[in-house]
């Protein structure tokens, strides 16, 4: 009795093919990897002088994560996106992420500053959820920015997606993940516009909790600037700002 024959294409790959295929995603990867500990260690520097040299650490706490290869194929599958490494590494920009979570909106920005001040980093594109909130309520600052990396083969510039939030806007923004989670994004009215709420009231708590602290210090905690929303800075080492209340140029 013969077998019927299915439907799905067939698959012909030696093992040594598989093997190729296998340590070139690890590499892949593996840049990611490393432009994402850059970052972390930029970022632990600042820390460090802030803890060592000043009398505030606007640093609540650091996290980074590298999407795994399951979530990366669902992302290029769902986009559409050739699945060879230079269109993967020119369309998803979030392979590689860092979040900072401060202690108030000033210190984002501030932070977003001394990071990207830096001269070798590249700010490819920024988009200030804190200045102009998404329609759920969510607040972040976001900057996708290139790093180099020096591998044995010579230098590379890696994306990074770096995101700055308040501690306020970090619990908001876990609370909403679960939420969609749990309905499989089909969230019902009257949750939504209950996390708009709790997204507003966020809000007034971050201007609150600064106003007080700044009573108390009788000073800003950050030099505090404001970034407009920009959907892309392309062919430019650095995005250049005037010193206050600032558009990108």
């Amino acid at each position: 009795m013969s077998l019927p024959e299915s439907d799905e294409p067939s698959i012909t790959a030696s093992v040594r093919e598989l093997r190729q295929l296998r340590d070139h995603m690890q590499r892949f990867l593996l840049e990611y990897q490393f432009a994402m500990r850059e970052v972390e260690t930029k970022i632990s520097i600042l820390r460090d002088e802030f803890e060592l040299m000043h009398d505030y650490n606007p640093i609540e706490h650091v996290s980074s994560r590298v999407k795994t290869p399951d979530s990366l194929v669902e992302k290029v599958v769902r986009k559409g996106i050739d699945p060879d490494t230079e269109s993967i590494r020119h369309h998803i920009t979030d392979i590689a992420g860092v979040r900072i979570t401060c202690s108030f909106v000033a210190d984002a920005y501030r932070l977003f500053d001394l990071l990207t001040q830096q001269d070798d980093i590249r700010v490819r594109t920024v988009k200030d959820y804190i200045a102009t909130p998404k329609e759920n309520g969510y607040k972040s600052l976001h900057a996708i920015v290139d790093v180099p990396v020096f591998l044995s083969s010579g230098r590379v510039d890696i994306p990074v997606e770096v995101q700055f939030r308040t501690i306020a806007m970090d619990f908001w923004a876990a609370l909403e993940h679960k939420i969609y989670y749990k309905y499989d994004r089909a969230v019902p009215a009257e949750l939504l516009s209950g996390l708009r709420e709790a997204a507003d009231t966020a809000a007034e708590l971050d201007v609150r909790m600064e106003r007080l602290h700044r009573e108390i210090r009788g000073t800003e905690p950050g030099a505090a600037s404001e970034v407009v929303v920009v959907a892309e800075v392309h062919d430019a080492p650095r995005a250049h700002r005037s010193a206050r209340g600032n558009t990108w140029v």
